[in-house]
């Protein structure tokens, strides 16, 4: 892992705080384990982690106006000392315009700026600490700097409701540890503290003005273009070196055995078209593209691309011939990497703490056999359907803005797909319903579902769509909670809807934005659960340009079907790429499904074992045996939601992990306590047991 963490005093200088660190409640200085100072008292900062040299910048204009950027970004340093200057008077939003994925802090004189980005993949925390405020991006750090104890309710909501921004506020795992919503900064004048929103917000009065297609993707190729340029400009890096050859191994796989990257650059290439898009972009511009020679890889100046092979589900051959074949590229060099019954979800459910828990835990040993294979820098296609895609709810905004014509071709497909001649009237009338329910009725209807326990679970994608159709749905968890933590997570929505008022932005912005946001979460802990040393992912498509770029596609563009796959096609063929393989960009019809229930059938036992006394049961969330029923009838096949069951499991988990860690993320005594001293106590003793 690696974050940057400081502080605000509320003082010019504090006793106890400075470049040296700080004074604990025990009397021990504390300094951040394993980290570099990037600048001193009375507001420190520190880089904690295996950053690399050009991953962390501090350009300064005099002794009081300085400003770091830690991770990729395209800007040179007079332009980091002309926005410098521009940031003097307030302005936020050019901090965060720049080609690459990074965090940009500012400090003019007292008062502090912190930069979230749009997507949630760079977030940022703060707490109050020692009298001020303290920040980082990570929230364990700071967890441990409080001492702070599981926030239950947070644990409560992200099963009930992990979609809802509502449920889920600003709140984190851990209590006291508050997190900067996407789209905003952390502003710190002497400690005192403000969140302050970057980015415009569009008016529910008046209609967006109509967007043309054509220059709304082009600006997407651009952005794409600088977002991959911005990787390929930055110095390349080798991993340590190889010890020497294994008999009958290749370097590739003696690589991969020993868990190092190739060195240089290289992207997943699954055969979709998010990752093909950005393995083509990388080797078609101009320079060097992929690997370095003379490092024994052979594949000098090519682009590694790297394939997996599930061999213990099929399915997929359709994707995997298309990989091939964009492969046959002379500037791309092809590396499948096969997986049988050890790669399956849920086979291996050991692996590091990360900061916050997500689902991705469960799958992240399936990854990293991929990753193990890949470049020191690799990027993937991930966050791409969530910036593309129309969700279904976008279908309201449509009607919003009186443009019912652009429904056509949609509902069409979901009758096509569905068979039946009245799917477009449910389609319209549970849209049409949407447009006129304000937000604050969205929550409280969720609120009364959950109370009343009704989580009907949609059939084939005209159900799900219509699912979709509202402000907010119950997570798919949240059929295995307690009454209590149901009861608590709606009594919260509640008093919500009672302080939103009536209005919000449009319900399918406000539900891309959500999923956006939870993926780009799921997105880090995977990046930290299925970590490499010394390998880099990137993910262009959740680059703040990116996003900006992808939001402005006009919505009756992007809800028509095969929009994504268009997109990207134009986007290639824009920036010189043709000649794609025949079927690029069709939907798979192979679903994780298969893999996943294949893993919950090998992983039963263990699984089981895990919920016989679980952490889950001891906060009072769940019941141990409602739960072992329900991983016994998705063992067996009965048509369970899997992502409910993988939420539940990784929240398990990572309390595991939490809970049986040594050490903290900052020195002092050894006496000194971290994030939840004491372990989870009973909230229910008749719950703990599992009845």
């Amino acid at each position: 892992m690696r974050w940057l963490v400081g502080w605000s005093s509320t003082a010019p200088r504090v006793a106890g705080i400075g470049s040296a660190g700080a004074t604990g409640d025990d009397g021990e200085t504390l300094h951040p384990v394993g980290s570099q100072l990037l600048w001193g008292d009375p507001d420190p900062l520190w880089a904690v982690g295996d950053w690399r040299p050009d991953e962390v910048r501090v350009v300064k204009a005099d002794a009081d106006n300085r400003i770091a950027v830690l991770g990729i970004c395209g800007a040179s340093d007079e332009e980091l000392r002309r926005a410098l200057f521009t940031a003097r008077g307030g302005a936020l939003r050019h901090l965060t315009a720049w080609p690459g994925s990074y965090t940009a802090v500012v400090q003019v004189g007292r008062r502090i700026t912190v930069c979230g980005d749009l997507a949630g993949a760079r977030p940022v925390f703060h707490t109050p600490w020692a009298g001020g405020t303290a920040y980082a991006t990570a929230a364990l750090p700071l967890a441990d700097l409080i001492e702070a104890n599981l926030d239950f309710g947070h644990l409560a909501a992200l099963l009930a409701a992990p979609d809802v921004p509502a449920a889920l506020r600003d709140t984190t795992p851990y209590e006291g540890v508050r997190r900067v919503p996407p789209g905003h900064a952390l502003v710190l004048r002497a400690g005192a503290r403000e969140i302050a929103g970057y980015e415009p917000v569009a008016s529910l009065a008046v209609a967006a003005p109509a967007a043309d297609p054509d220059h709304a993707v082009d600006a997407v190729r651009d952005a794409l273009v600088e977002a991959v340029r911005a990787r390929l400009s930055a110095p390349r890096h080798v991993p340590d070196l190889d010890p020497g050859p294994v008999p009958g191994m290749g370097p590739a796989e003696r690589r991969a055995r020993r868990g190092m990257p190739a060195p240089g650059i290289g992207a997943d290439l699954s055969g979709g078209p998010a990752s093909g898009t950005l393995a083509l972009l990388a080797a078609g511009l101009p320079g060097r593209p992929g690997t370095l020679l003379g490092h024994r890889t052979g594949a000098g100046e090519r682009l590694l691309a790297v394939t997996f092979n599930d061999l213990a589900v099929g399915g997929r051959e359709a994707e995997l011939e298309r990989a091939g074949a964009l492969a046959a590229n002379p500037r791309l060099h092809h590396v499948v990497v096969t997986g049988a019954e050890e790669t399956l979800p849920y086979a291996d459910l050991d692996g590091p703490l990360t900061d916050e828990p997500g689902p991705s835990l469960v799958t992240a040993a399936r990854h990293r056999a991929r990753l193990a294979s890949g470049s020191a820098d690799h990027f993937t296609g991930h966050g791409a359907r969530q910036v593309l895609d129309a969700h279904p709810a976008r279908l309201a905004d449509l009607l919003m803005d009186r443009k019912r014509r652009h429904l056509v071709r949609p509902v069409a497909a979901l009758a096509k797909a569905d068979g039946s001649v009245m799917v477009p009237a449910r389609v319209y009338g549970a849209a049409r319903r949407l447009a006129r329910t304000p937000y604050r009725t969205g929550l409280e209807e969720l609120a009364e579902r959950l109370m009343r326990r009704r989580f009907d679970e949609p059939k084939g994608a005209v159900g799900a769509s219509l699912a979709a159709l509202t402000w907010a749905r119950p997570g798919p968890a949240a059929r295995w909670l307690t009454g209590e933590a149901l009861a608590e997570v709606s009594v919260l929505l509640q008093a919500e809807a009672d302080r939103s008022g009536t209005g919000a932005q449009r319900p399918g912005e406000h539900r891309a934005r959500a999923a956006l946001a939870r993926s780009a979460a799921d997105l880090r802990v995977l990046e930290q659960a299925a970590e490499i040393r010394s390998q880099r992912l990137h993910a262009p498509f959740l680059d703040n340009q990116v996003v900006r770029a992808c939001r402005a596609l006009p919505e009756a563009l992007r809800v028509q079907p095969g929009a994504r796959a268009a997109i990207l096609r134009t986007v290639l063929e824009g920036a010189g790429v043709t000649g794609l393989p025949a079927g690029w960009g069709a939907p798979s019809h192979a679903s994780s499904a298969a893999a996943t229930r294949a893993g919950l059938r090998g992983a039963a036992d263990p699984l089981l074992d895990l919920f016989t006394t679980p952490l889950l049961a001891d906060a009072g969330l769940v019941e141990a045996r409602v739960v072992r029923k329900a991983l016994r009838a998705a063992a067996a096949g009965e048509p369970l939601p899997l992502d409910g069951l993988a939420d539940l499991i990784s929240l398990e988990l990572w309390l595991h992990r939490l809970l049986a860690r040594r050490g903290t993320c900052w020195t002092g005594t050894p006496a000194r306590a971290r994030a939840v001293p004491s372990g989870i106590q009973p909230r229910r003793g008749a719950l703990a047991s599992g009845a």
